[in-house]
């Protein structure tokens, strides 16, 4: 058992000791779990310490179970010696505890400090403490009316079935026509294409939707974030992990929720207003505005998948006549209509593009030298558009399978190529499939794949040089898509008979883009994972004229 050492003993005497009886205590805030804000709180203890003659909390803690009778002391010597409002700091003349083996804890530990502890069956004050916490638990409004609870949570495990962030990125903006509860129409963003946050906002404007993005892409600080989150007129339907089955250390890894099993996966619904700010709950009429909004992109999403997956985004209206649920009258229905928004889909990526190229014309500011050339001030080398962790492979392809692609990809770029040799060599570029739609989109709103290159690079800090793979969209941008080391002899080759191959069919050379990152045919990918074909020029360092690009360091 630890003691008090001598100094905080002395210290403690020295308060004044009034002739108070404090009632302590701990208990477990289980049986507010399911109305506490986080199972973490309804998982903890509280630990609290009353003044009994005052009639007031002197120390309250929250602590995990797994915390030992230290806790318990910790706090006494708080309430002691920095009590809360309107408190002042003395010493009890004795102590009351309903529990056995806190009362001989303390009574170990206390024992210099003239206190008697004693044990009782029953403490009012804390008793009276915790049925107020039981009151305000029980009155907290729950997430969903619970008339349409069970609706909404149906809704949301189709949502998550249906999967919708497979065939459409964020900006890919869907209009539903409710023209009810005042609701006229909301616009549909879907969250989801990159692996990170799951889910639908329903937006109830297009203004609101459009003032968030141009925030977004305008704002970096934490500030400017929250405010233009906050700023938001939206309901929210999001995707979380069950934290029961989360296990410690979790929150540190990066992991999919799509690779979850449904068991492991919570719905949370709210709404986000500039003057209500984000509320993690909603009214009725929200409710069932959201059920009827959910029900009818369910129905849109199967009549319309395969249009969907097409690599542009099509322009499709449909229109549902929907039952409305616990309606007065039985067979009460309400027509909606629902449709995609090419046109604004357009409009929000061109808006990301356009702040993207700022963001590196402002990357070149007075730290980096005068001496730059026009240029390369005009052409930056970006590194935005291939994932991070996508698998690279430069080899080559017969031509029997040359054709096999032209005809069996979702997307194809062609060129007038003249076979010659054994096939055509190719960058492979392997990620995730939602990853590898965006990529795709991404070079065809660029107008395409010009060419591809391979320039050299340095890095002055270390010694060492490399081989940068590069790609030239046809509006002229450049994108780094590799680095591989000069002295690694497996690039060394296959970069040589890169060149000769391409020397050999006049210069031209091809990039496929390809789904299956983290399955089975990961490196290795068939041609039922092959989704797009950008055949190419080849381009020479001397084309591009970059010259030897160096490592820049990274300044705070």
């Amino acid at each position: 058992m630890s003691a008090l050492n001598p100094t905080t003993c002395r210290r403690l005497k020295k308060l004044q000791q009034i002739p108070s009886v404090w009632e302590g205590d701990r208990r477990s805030l289980s049986a507010f779990s399911d109305t506490m804000e986080s199972e973490s709180e309804g998982n903890s203890e509280c630990i609290l310490w009353v003044d009994g003659s005052e009639g007031i909390v002197r120390a309250m803690d929250v602590v995990s179970p797994e915390m030992g009778p230290e806790a318990v002391v910790r706090a006494l010597l708080r309430a002691m010696e920095h009590p809360q409002n309107p408190a002042q700091p003395a010493r009890p003349s004795k102590i009351v505890v309903r529990d056995r083996e806190i009362q001989f804890y303390l009574r170990g530990v206390l024992q210099d400090l003239d206190i008697t502890i004693d044990y009782v069956p029953n403490l009012p004050l804390i008793d009276e403490v915790f049925r107020g916490f039981a009151e305000v638990a029980s009155n907290r409004r729950p997430e969903l009316p619970p008339q349409y609870a069970d609706l909404l949570l149906e809704k949301s495990h189709e949502l998550w079935q249906d999967a919708p962030w497979e065939l459409l990125a964020d900006h890919n903006i869907l209009s539903i026509e409710i023209n009810r509860w005042d609701v006229e129409t909301f616009y549909a963003s879907v969250m989801g294409m990159l692996g990170m946050e799951y889910g639908v906002l329903l937006y109830r404007s297009l203004d609101s939707l459009k003032r968030f993005r141009a925030s977004v892409l305008a704002e970096e600080s934490f500030e400017a974030m929250e405010k233009a989150f906050l700023g938001q007129d939206c309901l929210f339907l999001t995707f979380g992990r069950d934290d029961d089955e989360e296990d410690e250390g979790d929150e540190e890894e990066d992991f999919d929720l799509a690779d979850l099993p449904v068991s492991d996966i919570v719905p949370n619904f709210g709404t986000v207003h500039p003057l209500e700010g984000m509320r993690p709950f909603l009214y009725d009429e929200e409710a069932i505005a959201l059920y009827i909004a959910l029900e009818a992109l369910h129905r849109f999403f199967k009549a319309t998948s395969r249009q969907l997956a097409a690599d542009d985004f099509p322009a499709i209206s449909k229109r549902y006549r929907i039952p409305i649920p616990l309606e007065v009258e039985s067979k009460s229905t309400l027509s909606v209509k629902v449709s995609t928004l090419p046109d604004v889909a357009t409009e929000l990526l061109e808006m990301a593009q356009f702040a993207g190229e700022d963001d590196f014309e402002d990357d070149f500011d007075d730290d980096f030298d005068d001496d730059l050339d026009e240029a390369e001030m005009a052409v930056p080398l970006r590194d935005d558009l291939v994932p991070k962790d996508a698998f690279l492979s430069l080899g080559m392809i017969p031509w029997e399978s040359v054709e096999m692609l032209r005809t069996g990809v979702d997307c194809y770029q062609s060129k007038e190529v003249q076979e010659a040799g054994e096939g055509m060599p190719v960058i492979l570029i392997q990620t995730t499939r939602p990853k590898a739609k965006v990529l795709i989109e991404q070079i065809q709103t660029a107008g395409g794949l010009k060419g591809i290159c391979f320039n050299p690079g340095e890095d002055p800090f270390v010694g060492e040089r490399y081989d940068l793979g590069i790609l030239q969209t046809e509006n002229s941008n450049l994108y780094l898509f590799g680095e591989f080391p000069e002295a690694d002899p497996t690039h060394t080759s296959a970069r040589k008979k890169w060149d000769q191959r391409c020397k050999k069919i006049k210069g031209h050379c091809g990039l496929i883009i390809a789904k299956g990152l983290t399955g089975a045919a990961r490196g290795n990918p068939q041609p039922s994972d092959m989704l797009a074909f950008f055949e190419a020029r080849s381009l020479s360092a001397k084309e591009l004229g970059l010259g030897m690009l160096q490592l820049m360091p990274q300044f705070e």
